[in-house]
C-alpha cells in the first residue's frame, strides 16, 4: 500500500550481481505491456539479466522484481498528496540502486509521475547518457502530452536518448524536438498476445472498475447500480489484484454478479468500464458498451481545467466519435447505464457499429515494418 512506513524501505540487489536493464513500471497496464516485452527480449536475448520495479507479471517473464509498485498505484493530485511521503521514499531509494548497480539502461514504462522524475535525476546526477554517463534512459509508452502537459515534450527530449510509442499520432507529437520517436504498434495486437475478453451475445454483462483503489471504489457501485437497474443478465467483474477484490466485496455485489481474477477469459455481451486499458481490449474485442468515470471532485475539476480532449476513452479519441459513449461524474447514474446496457443488447445497429469501429482500431494499432518494442529496446542498448 502507498501508505505503508518506508522507514526501511530497501531494494534487493541484483541476483546476477549485475544488470543489464532496469524496467520501471507503475501500473498493472504498464506491468502487462512490460513484461510482454521482457518476455520477448529474454527469448532474443537471454544472456540479458532485467531488474524490474513493476508487478506480478514483470515476475512471471522472468524479471527480478525489486518492488511491487502497483501495489502502489494512485490517481488524481489529492491522492499523490496524501502519499507523499510513499513517493519519495521510493524515488529516493530507486535513484540510489541505479547509482550503486549501474544497469546499461534503464526503460522507463509509462507512470510519468515518477518516470520522467527519475530521468530527469539520472541526468542531473550525471548517470545517464544526457548527463555525460552511460547509463542509456529509455521510455515506452509515452505520457498523454497531446491532453495535458504537452511542454514535457521538452523536458523529455533533453532527459531522454529515445522513445517508443504504441499510438501512430503520438511521433507527430513530438516533431518539433530532437528526440528519437519510433512508432512500434499496439502491445494488444502482438502475436504473442492473448485478449483477456471477446464478444458472446449470449454472455454476461461485464463490470470493468478499473485497477486503482481510489478510482474502484468511486466507480464500482455506479457500475453495481447501473446493472441492477438494467436486471436482465447476469454479470462478471475482472479485477487484478487481491487488494481491488476486497474493495469490490466490500460493495457487497449481488449473487449474479461473479468476481474473476484478472486473466480470467472472459465471452461477454455488453460492457460498462472505466477509461483505462481494458477499455480498449473491450473496443478491439468489438464489445460494445460505455465508459464510467467518477473522481474525486477537485481531481476532476483541475482536470477539466488542465485537460483539453474531446473524450476521456482512448479508443473514442482514436476514433475522433464515441464508440464508447461517456457518463462521467453526475452523468453516470444508475438509469443512463441502464439504459445505454439496453442499447448494446437489443439494438442490432449498435453492435455492427461497434465491429466497425473495432475493425477501424485494429488497422489504426498494427505493428509498424520497422518491428516491435523489444526490437527497439535491443537496438536502443546496442548503442
Amino acid at each position: 500500500m502507498a501508505s505503508d512506513s518506508l522507514a526501511a524501505f530497501q531494494l534487493p540487489p541484483p541476483a546476477a550481481g549485475r544488470v543489464d536493464l532496469l524496467v520501471i513500471a507503475g501500473e498493472h497496464s504498464g506491468d502487462q505491456h512490460a513484461a510482454m516485452m521482457v518476455r520477448e527480449l529474454r527469448a532474443k536475448r537471454p544472456d540479458f539479466f532485467v531488474a524490474a520495479l513493476g508487478g506480478p507479471e514483470l515476475a512471471k517473464a522472468g524479471a527480478q522484481l525489486l518492488h511491487d509498485l502497483t501495489a502502489s498505484s494512485v490517481v488524481g493530485l489529492v491522492e499523490v498528496l496524501r502519499n507523499i511521503s510513499f513517493f519519495r521514499a521510493l524515488f529516493d531509494e530507486t535513484l540510489c540502486w541505479i547509482e550503486k548497480y549501474r544497469p546499461r539502461a534503464v526503460c522507463f514504462v509509462d507512470y510519468p509521475g515518477l518516470n520522467l522524475r527519475l530521468a530527469k535525476a539520472l541526468r542531473e546526477r550525471g548517470l545517464s547518457v544526457k548527463g555525460g554517463g552511460s547509463i542509456r534512459s529509455l521510455y515506452y509508452i509515452s505520457p498523454q502530452i497531446w491532453a495535458w502537459k504537452a511542454r514535457r515534450r521538452f523536458t523529455m527530449a533533453r532527459d531522454l536518448d529515445a522513445l517508443a510509442v504504441i499510438f501512430p499520432f503520438e511521433v507527430e507529437c513530438y516533431a518539433d524536438t530532437d528526440l528519437p520517436v519510433e512508432f512500434v504498434g499496439h502491445p494488444f495486437l502482438d502475436d504473442a498476445h492473448q485478449a483477456p475478453v471477446r464478444y458472446d451475445p449470449a454472455g454476461p454483462v461485464l463490470l470493468l472498475p478499473g485497477s486503482r483503489k481510489q478510482a474502484v471504489e468511486r466507480i464500482f457501485p455506479l457500475l453495481l447500480a447501473g446493472h441492477a437497474a438494467y436486471a436482465k443478465r447476469d454479470a462478471v467483474v475482472l479485477y487484478p489484484s487481491e487488494l481491488i477484490k476486497k474493495i469490490l466485496l466490500a460493495a457487497k455485489p449481488p449473487s449474479n454478479v461473479k468476481l474473476l481474477p484478472a486473466g480470467s477469459a472472459v465471452a461477454a455481451s455488453a460492457v460498462l468500464t472505466s477509461s483505462g486499458t481494458m477499455s480498449m481490449h473491450c473496443a478491439l474485442a468489438a464489445i460494445p458498451g460505455a465508459v464510467v468515470y467518477r473522481a474525486n471532485p477537485i481531481t476532476y475539476l483541475l482536470g477539466r481545467m488542465l485537460v483539453k480532449v474531446p473524450f476521456l476513452g482512448i479508443a473514442n479519441l482514436l476514433l475522433k466519435e464515441p464508440m464508447y459513449p461517456e457518463y462521467i461524474q453526475g452523468a453516470a447514474t444508475p438509469k443512463a447505464l441502464a439504459s445505454e446496457l439496453e442499447v448494446c443488447l437489443s439494438k442490432i445497429e449498435r453492435l455492427i457499429a461497434t465491429q466497425t469501429q473495432a475493425e477501424r482500431l485494429r488497422g489504426l494499432l498494427s505493428r509498424p515494418i520497422g518491428g516491435t518494442s523489444v526490437d527497439w529496446l535491443i537496438k536502443q542498448m546496442a548503442r
